[in-house]
């Protein structure tokens, strides 16, 4: 690479740099990232070939800001790219069990309006005793913040919920595996119906999981966060950004469209994805913990369906 100022290479002596040990890889790479740095700062230097890969010289009146340049440029590099934590420490995520819950959903929504019909129980039974009603979750049915997410108004509403669903919580479960992902998704949802009836007038009724789907993209922005963290504020608030597009493009569609919910899950996810995504960095507590988690979530929804029948 030629020197940026030949006057100055050859009016002065030169003083050859110190060796950079903790740049790139490889002595030829270190080389070219360092003349790459000098470049950009307009500091003259000239590559001089010797044992192994060369050196770098530059005018003795620059030598102290080029070795200024090269620390600076080390320490705010110096853990970039980030460490990401081995595959093997993330419990392996199955598609095949976020699938089976999907169908799972779909399955239920099916007996709700219609397959229970054997038992006494038609949808509006079920729609009373689980949907999210403000007034009744205030006076102290927990459960409703979670069977709400369940219960689908129609095909319509249950399609559009699975196809945006589906590669929403697999890219989720393949960051956090699948019994932490789908419990943390409950979770979102179940804290965005909650803190949604605190804003809403006593009458008001929401049901659907679309609220639990924009808790995953809050998921996503608090893991991107956490990922990030190291590099330049640019980079931390993009992924942010990205998020909230998609909510302002999904959550503002009609005016059955509950739009208090959906920015309650995706606060909430955004939160609970925080400490989540710390936790991931530090290493996942491997899959015994991921299928535990993942069976006290489904234990918790059953739960809360039990006590939606018996008690409603």
């Amino acid at each position: 690479m030629p020197p940026t100022s030949p006057e100055t290479i050859r009016e002065e002596p030169l003083q050859a740099l110190p060796p950079q040990a903790d740049l790139p890889d490889g002595a030829q790479k270190a080389l070219r990232v360092c003349a790459l740095v000098l470049e950009a700062r307009g500091i003259p230097f000239q590559v001089v070939s010797g044992e192994g890969a060369g050196h770098l010289e530059v005018p003795a009146s620059f030598h102290a800001r080029a070795c200024r340049e090269l620390a600076l440029y080390r320490d705010e590099n110096r853990d970039w790219p980030p460490l990401l934590v081995s595959p093997a420490s993330v419990p392996a995520p199955t598609g095949y069990a976020t699938l089976s819950i999907l169908a799972l959903l779909a399955l239920f929504h099916v007996l709700v309006h219609g397959g229970f019909t054997s038992l006494g129980l038609s949808s509006a039974n079920w729609l009373a005793a689980g949907a999210a009603n403000s007034a009744l979750i205030l006076a102290g049915d927990w459960w409703r913040p979670l069977t709400a997410l369940t219960l689908h108004a129609d095909n319509l509403h249950l399609l559009g919920n699975l196809l945006l669903g589906a590669p929403l919580v697999l890219r989720l479960c393949r960051e956090l595996g699948s019994g932490t992902g789908w419990a943390l998704v409950l979770a979102s949802g179940a804290l965005g119906n909650l803190s949604n009836c605190l804003f809403q007038a006593p009458s008001h009724i929401s049901i659907g999981a679309s609220t639990a789907l924009f808790g995953g993209l809050g998921l996503l922005a608090g893991l991107a966060l956490v990922r990030g963290r190291r590099a330049r504020l640019r980079d931390r608030v993009l992924p942010v950004a990205a998020a909230l597009g998609l909510l302002a493009l999904l959550g503002t569609g009609d005016g059955n469209t509950d739009i208090l919910a959906h920015l309650g899950g995706f606060f909430w996810g955004m939160i609970l994805g925080l400490p989540a995504g710390m936790g991931r960095e530090q290493g996942a507590p491997g899959a015994r913990f991921d299928w535990l988690l993942g069976g006290v979530s489904a234990a918790l929804l059953g739960g809360a369906w039990w006590a939606a029948l018996r008690l409603a």
